[in-house]
């Protein structure tokens, strides 16, 4: 399975309508970012993960949410109601200085999250404080 494809199953939809070539270049881009050698078999996984993510942030793709759903450069939209006019905002990441914070700001970047801390086994050396 490529890479376009593995992105177009873990969009459910949400990325049918980018052209393959849209996808090839989100894939350039997140490629420097995504080690070899970290992800192993699971490379492309990651990369795939990482370019919904992306996409997601910069409002690429269509959500069933619509306008309201996409992150661009502010809050995602969380909940819509229309009798009585009610909207949610999920602020995952807001002020928060985390290194990793960004990435809870999608679902594909939660997951992106959780695959990378399957590959990546910290080195505890005893003696020290874990943080």
């Amino acid at each position: 399975m490529t890479v376009i494809e593995m992105v177009r199953m873990l969009g459910g939809g949400e990325f049918d309508s980018i052209g393959v070539t849209e996808i090839a270049k989100w894939d350039e881009f997140v490629s420097p970012m995504v080690s070899k050698k970290v992800f192993g078999k699971l490379y492309d996984q990651a990369k795939a993960l990482l370019i919904c993510h992306k996409m997601s942030l910069n409002g690429v793709g269509e959500s069933g949410l619509g306008e309201l759903a996409k992150v661009k450069n502010s809050y995602t939209a969380s909940n819509v109601s229309d009798g009585g006019t009610s909207l949610s905002f999920a602020s995952v990441g807001a002020g928060n200085t985390d290194t990793n914070a960004e990435y809870g700001m999608t679902v594909y970047g939660t997951q992106y999250l959780q695959l990378q801390k399957a590959c990546v086994v910290p080195i505890h050396i005893s003696g020290e404080e874990w943080l």
